[in-house]
């Protein structure tokens, strides 16, 4: 169980470590092409890839929970589950696809950019929103393949896209010199090289996934989503947490203070990857578990993944305790000591909320793994929405710009109590 438990958490972190790395990468070739400007045009539409990813994250792990506790039941009519969820995330991304043609610079604008920004950003998000339906087809083939046993593929398949961003990254924006345009058009074309990779497992004899054509149920696709708001509210809180951010930080030190958020939030990226790598691990193996009735399995994974988020969080602190100007001098091009100023005091602050946040991204993960609903959504709506808005807007009216980086670590300890008491509950459920 603990190679298993290994072998699942190490290929997740290095394959989630490996799709945030994407986002590090746009915002340094940006930082390097476009300069501040750029930087704040990102940050502004950042809410929007979360938003695309965290759909795609609900349905495609949703689903392929259904999918593996109904199969190990012996119940037949979940083969039909991966065709649905991809049908579904075609459907769903028309919207999105609508908005990149005809309003991208409306978008950006209702973000908060001014006419600058608009003109820095408006290509951008044109260009990645037409490529919504491979981000979310992504998420759901990536999810089937990891939880049908197929965890190498599925790590293999973040990997190799989001090395294949990077080097584009590189070569759309300097030596074909296409800036702004040319960053997007690397992250977009990225998960279509993520899709392939996991046909290698659909085309295998190891496979048992089938694409079984079935009509759209709305009611089936709120079955599969109701265990998959943790994984939705895991991505959407980034983007809430960014729009609340960008609005309060607009108004109290421009777009240096939005640039200098950028940082912290592009950076604070990897580290959410590597608790979403420990959940993601975990939640397969926790399925398989729950589903065939071995609950005392359930909590040993419990309590590994608990103790390999507390590990993580504390080296992610010591590690950007330590250097944090040299973290920020990396997208700092232009030397604003502005933007350095806010970015490094940014980090130390809001880094510290990780020892929460990893308790609660791993917590929330598990919790719908046993389909404990009440208490995931519950802890995902206080830490995603609630608790990151009012500490956000309370905190920055007392102590400004240090108010919102304690926002961050301030929600995700309330939060802490909700997944506590659920995973006490559950963990001594299994081990009676």
């Amino acid at each position: 169980m603990k190679k298993l438990f290994v072998k699942y958490v190490s290929q997740n972190i290095l394959g989630m470590v490996g799709m945030s790395l994407y986002i590090l990468a746009d915002t340094f070739f940006i930082s390097k092409a476009v300069g501040s400007n750029g930087i704040t045009a990102l940050n502004l539409v950042l809410p929007v890839y979360n938003l695309i990813f965290a759909i795609g994250a609900m349905i495609g792990v949703g689903s392929a929970i259904r999918y593996v506790v109904e199969k190990n039941k012996g119940d037949t009519s979940g083969e039909s589950y991966f065709f649905h969820a991809l049908l579904w995330c075609i459907i769903i991304s028309v919207m999105f696809i609508l908005i990149g043609i005809f309003i991208p610079d409306r978008l950006v604008g209702l973000l908060g950019g001014d006419s600058a920004i608009i003109n820095t950003g408006k290509n951008y998000t044109r260009i990645f929103m037409l490529f919504t339906p491979f981000f979310m087809c992504n998420y759901v083939c990536n999810a089937f393949v990891r939880n049908d046993g197929a965890p190498s593929i599925a790590m293999c398949a973040t990997l190799f896209s989001s090395l294949f961003n990077i080097v584009f990254d590189y070569i759309l924006m300097f030596p074909l010199g296409l800036g702004m345009e040319g960053a997007a058009l690397a992250t977009a074309i990225s998960p279509i090289i993520g899709i392939l990779i996991c046909c290698i497992h659909f085309c295998s004899d190891k496979c048992s996934i089938k694409l079984k054509p079935t009509v759209p149920s709305v009611k089936r696709l709120f079955y599969s989503c109701q265990v998959g708001v943790s994984s939705f509210v895991a991505e959407i809180s980034s983007g809430v947490i960014t729009i609340v951010f960008n609005m309060i930080i607009l108004r109290l030190a421009g777009n240096i203070g939005v640039a200098a958020y950028g940082v912290v939030a592009n950076t604070s990226l990897v580290a959410v990857a590597l608790f979403n790598g420990i959940a993601q691990g975990s939640q397969p193996l926790i399925s398989d578990y729950y589903g065939r009735g071995l609950r005392k399995n359930v909590g040993s994974i419990l309590r590994m993944a608990v103790v390999s988020s507390l590990l993580i969080a504390a080296l992610l602190i010591l590690f950007i305790c330590t250097f944090a100007p040299f973290v920020t001098s990396v997208f700092n091009s232009e030397h604003d000591a502005r933007l350095a100023s806010y970015a490094e005091s940014g980090l130390r602050i809001y880094f510290t909320g990780f020892i929460f946040a990893g308790i609660n991204i791993v917590g929330s993960a598990i919790l719908s793994a046993v389909e404990s609903v009440k208490y995931a959504f519950a802890a995902s709506i206080m830490r995603g929405f609630i608790a990151i808005s009012i500490f956000a807007f309370a905190l920055s009216a007392a102590f400004g710009m240090t108010g919102v980086w304690l926002a961050f670590p301030a929600a995700e300890f309330v939060t802490m109590f909700i997944i506590v008491k659920g995973l006490r509950k559950n963990y001594s459920n299994y081990n009676r």
